[in-house]
């Protein structure tokens, strides 16, 4: 019985200390400074390693949330998580990052990059390889980016990521105007003459300097002749007229 007990005890011991060194293993940051968390992290991020990025910035910030490296890794965890392709972990830290530091100096970047992860929401892996046109996406992200990079400009128009946000919002602009012009089409082609007639409108209403504006008066041209409702339809084309004749004859003449 007493080697028995001893046997146990021994046992019990050795359980014990590889317990012990296996938690040494599985985390050998356990005695790292702030200062030595943050550098490793942000070589992690320079290195393309997202996900150890992310694990070095969540324990600074669990272990160190007073030091004046964490508020930086609040939000360069943000971007972690962004290019490790995680977007809703991503969306969350920046929103975090702008509830709790509304007035930091960085918090216009927080803005900008909830605009790119935003713009590129639903692109899955396919989808960079063998690109669809974005005017057939779902527009609910593009519309939520295209939100983000209004607050950043709007907000911040001496940031430095302003220009780069307004030139996005040109695109996003020409993007959902396109995807509203593209669901005109697909009534047009059903002969759904009024839904048509309203995609179109909601073009040239929403977006009034997209690119597919003129496309959308065509539209409305069409769809309201086809209702017999030819009051509606002259003045779409007289707009039409205005800025593209050639075309708006074509269309007279049909």
């Amino acid at each position: 019985m007493r080697q028995f007990i001893l046997l146990l005890l021994v046992s019990l011991l050795s359980l014990t200390l590889v317990a012990g060194c296996g938690a040494n293993r599985q985390d050998p940051t356990r005695d790292w400074s702030a200062s030595q968390l943050y550098t490793e992290a942000r070589a992690a991020l320079d290195r393309g390693n997202f996900d150890q990025a992310v694990s070095y910035y969540e324990s600074l910030e669990a272990r160190f949330p007073f030091s004046r490296f964490a508020q930086q890794a609040q939000l360069e965890v943000a971007y972690a998580y962004h290019k490790a392709d995680e977007p809703e972990m991503a969306l969350a830290a920046a929103d975090r990052f702008i509830q709790i530091n509304p007035r930091h100096p960085y918090v216009d970047y927080a803005y900008y990059l909830k605009g790119l992860v935003n713009a590129n929401r639903g692109q899955g892996y396919l989808q960079r390889w063998f690109p669809r046109d974005p005017s057939s996406r779902n527009p609910a992200h593009l519309r939520q980016a295209f939100d983000d990079f209004s607050t950043l400009v709007g907000n911040f128009p001496d940031s430095r990521y302003a220009e780069d946000a307004h030139q996005r919002l040109i695109y996003l602009r020409n993007m959902l105007a396109a995807h509203e012009l593209h669901v005109a089409n697909f009534y047009m082609r059903r002969g759904a003459w009024l839904a048509a007639a309203q995609r179109a409108r909601t073009v040239i209403e929403r977006y009034p300097e997209a690119d597919s504006n003129l496309d959308a008066l065509e539209v409305m041209v069409r769809a309201y002749r086809e209702l017999e409702l030819n009051d509606l339809a002259n003045d779409a084309l007289r707009v039409l007229t205005l800025n593209d004749p050639e075309r708006a004859a074509r269309l007279q003449n049909r």
